[in-house]
């Protein structure tokens, strides 16, 4: 008989851990008794911490502790027949978020990452060896943890209206290291398995709706939640009186000996060419996937506590815990923002231009302040086009459901478009979306002045131009505020919000409540060349120019940034902003700064082309288009740069561009910088931004002789 997941762990001490439960805001399991109609009963336990829905249910040690010793006693009144099931829920709208991350990142030792994988293994895993049906009732968040609370029960239902379930640890750079690695694939197969543990975390660490996690099979049945634990307890007892449960997992369902291997092959090729080979959460989750294929429970659970006390120790896991709080404590307090007490209310917007950035500046401040806003352009055409295209994207967001029809319907008759401009005369906020050229803003800016009131906030979406510079002939500068989104605008998260000497405390509250309400999180940044994000970008992509130029194939080039990590390659990504909107960015900062940054006149030849790069199936640039190769021909060099040289030019450029942007205090913090990057850049979580990764990497150290987080921020393996 395989050996039980609560005898596997026999013998094992988890004293060391107690020392992690000093601060721990434990998550009791208090259990009450059910009689079901059928007259069996139900021990019910229901996991609290006993704060509201704010401060969600967590796992840490303490509490896996106290709900060890529940399923104990619950396992001995189960065999005396006291109980013929056990179910487990949580407080209102919560079953649990997860393990404490908190007590995760300061384990001190190896040793001790390895026991908190090994007690939630022995208390979760006991939740199928109690010698009765155990049944998950998923009454609302679950992530992590919580969702491998779920898995192990015998069985599973879920609260159609449940925020999110997930299982997001690779995006954490760890792995699911309670079970999910072992369980998720043997419950729903390999290909759904994939998405669930690595493709969802990976993009952007996406949820799953409790109607996709029944569709997939991860839970067995899904209940509304006007009458959730009353038809979760009804159906539990049918379960309990012999009736059926559909799953793919039963005898022959899933099928391993050819759809498994192949599937793993190709999420490994698909890993290489999207992500590279840096993050290294990813291939462990993919690893201990492929070998879920075979073997028990206990062997499963083995290779996750290796697994998981591996990569909690590592470089990779402690940038991501510092990221991690970045986005989730800084980016939501951010810092230099007024009081909101003195933000002008808006009840309606006003964007300068109608073409695509302008449409999509007017779908998100429709959707998000549902307040009129107001397009124009030069003329009525353009004006007509851009209004149609918002209509357009309404019109898909009603048939994905993402919409019901009368929101739609509304938002459709709040977005107008004129080339009147009078009509802006009782605009609160006016957002320009025009040609990036000081003159053309400057001149937009003075018409409009002239008709709003004299408190209306104006602000620009300018990338990289001085802000001051642009408001320098208004009669009011003070009411101008840089507000600079990024592209795609519904989908990136971050503002730049651009502080001038002469911006008042209104406009910027202002700025602040706005981004809040378009669900965006802000930055405050000075008015500096490139503000953060675009600065430190045009450093990456003139560091990828200057090696082509120098005669470096753009596809070794490509390959020499991989050990940053980025989502995407430097031509990659500058195809993806506009080949016209990076050359006006890198002549921008060479303007400014020439002796730092790297710009070639060609750069604007090519962004007349139509296509300027190949690229593969994955989006991976390969080479160049035969038009960018006839603009290029006579330009080239012939002496390619390693890809070691590559690496240490553009890591040095970073560290030196950092430390300048913090003397000059374009920033209050080094924070602010990686949250900007972090938010507004993809940058990933695994590097923690820029500046952990480069005090790792050593570039600090040979730019400005010190780091600049002291001590660095590094693993217990590495500390």
């Amino acid at each position: 008989m395989a050996e039980t997941i609560r005898n596997q762990y026999v013998g094992v001490d988890f004293t060391p851990l107690s020392a992690l439960s000093d601060d721990e805001v434990v998550t009791h399991s208090p259990v009450r008794d059910i009689r079901l109609a059928s007259g069996k009963v139900l021990a019910l336990i229901t996991l609290d911490n006993g704060r509201d829905h704010t401060r969600p249910n967590t796992l840490g040690p303490a509490t896996l502790t106290e709900l060890g010793e529940t399923l104990d006693s619950l396992r001995a009144r189960a065999a005396a027949g006291e109980i013929q099931a056990v179910g487990i829920t949580g407080k209102q709208y919560i079953l649990a978020a997860g393990a404490d991350l908190s007590d995760i990142s300061r384990v001190g030792s190896k040793d001790n990452a390895r026991l908190i994988a090994q007690l939630g293994h022995k208390v979760l895993g006991s939740l199928s060896e109690l010698g009765v049906p155990s049944f998950a009732f998923v009454n609302g968040l679950a992530l992590g943890g919580g969702m491998e609370i779920a898995l192990n029960s015998t069985y599973r239902t879920v609260d159609a209206s449940a925020a999110a379930l997930a299982l997001p640890e690779v995006f954490l750079g760890i792995i699911p290291g309670w079970g999910g690695a072992y369980l998720v694939p043997n419950l729903i197969g390999i290909e759904n398995a994939l998405e669930v543990v690595v493709s969802n975390p990976l993009k952007q660490n996406r949820m799953l709706k409790p109607q996709q996690a029944f569709e997939l099979g991860l839970m067995d049945a899904i209940f509304p939640a006007s009458t959730f634990l009353e038809s979760s307890l009804a159906w539990a007892d049918a379960v309990l009186g012999g009736k059926k449960v559909e799953r793919r997992n039963e005898p022959g369902k899933i099928e391993r000996t050819v759809k498994w291997p192949i599937a793993i092959k190709m999420a490994r090729g698909m890993l290489e060419s999207k992500i590279g080979t840096v993050p290294r959460s990813p291939y462990v989750a993919l690893d201990l996937l492929e070998k879920a294929k075979s073997g028990t429970k206990a062997e499963g659970f083995a290779r996750e506590d290796e697994a998981l006390a591996e990569l909690v120790t590592g470089d990779q896991f402690a940038a991501s815990m510092y990221a991690f709080d970045l986005v989730q404590k800084r980016a939501k307090r951010p810092v230099g923002a007024p009081d909101k007490a003195l933000a002008k209310k808006v009840t309606k917007v006003g964007i300068i231009g109608a073409g695509l950035m302008a449409s999509q500046f007017a779908l998100l401040f429709v959707r998000r302040l549902q307040v009129p806003v107001l397009i124009t352009d030069l003329d009525q055409a353009r004006v007509d086009k851009g209004v149609a295209y918002i209509h357009d994207e309404i019109g898909k967001l009603e048939q994905k459901g993402r919409l019901d029809g009368d929101t739609a319907n509304k938002l459709r008759s709040l977005v107008t478009g004129t080339t009147d401009k009078s009509q802006y005369a009782d605009c609160d906020f006016v957002i320009e979306a025009v040609f990036e050229e000081v003159g053309v803003k400057q001149q937009v800016f003075g018409e409009i002045e002239k008709i709003v009131a004299e408190d209306a906030i104006l602000a620009t979406n300018t990338s990289s131009l001085s802000v001051e510079e642009i408001g320098s002939q208004l009669a009011h500068p003070e009411r101008l505020v840089g507000f600079h989104f990024f592209n795609p605008v519904a989908v990136m998260p971050l503002i730049e919000i651009v502080k001038t000497p002469q911006t008042s405390e209104a406009a910027l509250s202002t700025a602040f409540v706005v981004a809040k309400g378009l669900g965006k999180n802000a930055v405050l940044t000075a008015d500096a060349p490139g503000f953060v994000v675009n600065r430190l970008l045009a450093k990456v992509m003139g560091e990828a120019a200057r090696a082509v130029y120098e005669g470096t194939p753009i596809a070794d080039v490509e390959k020499a940034f991989g050990p940053l990590g980025l989502p995407m390659g430097p031509f990659q990504l500058i195809d993806l902003v506009g080949w016209k909107v990076a050359a006006h960015v890198q002549d921008t900062m060479v303007r400014h700064f020439p002796d730092r940054f790297y710009a070639n006149e060609n750069f604007h030849a090519l962004a007349e082309l139509d296509a300027v790069v190949e690229k593969d199936k994955g989006g991976r640039v390969t080479g160049w288009t035969k038009g960018a190769e006839k603009v290029l021909k006579g330009h080239v060099g012939s002496s390619p740069a390693s890809a070691e040289t590559i690496l240490q030019r553009v890591q040095d450029g970073l560290a030196q561009e950092i430390r300048l942007m913090l003397d000059e205090g374009v920033v209050p913090e080094v924070e602010d910088i990686d949250l900007c990057l972090i938010l507004g850049a993809g940058w990933p979580f695994i590097d923690g931004g820029a500046s952990p990764y480069l005090d790792r990497e050593g570039a600090s150290e040979r730019v400005f002789g010190s780091t600049f987080h002291s001590p660095p921020i590094r693993g217990i393996a590495n500390s």
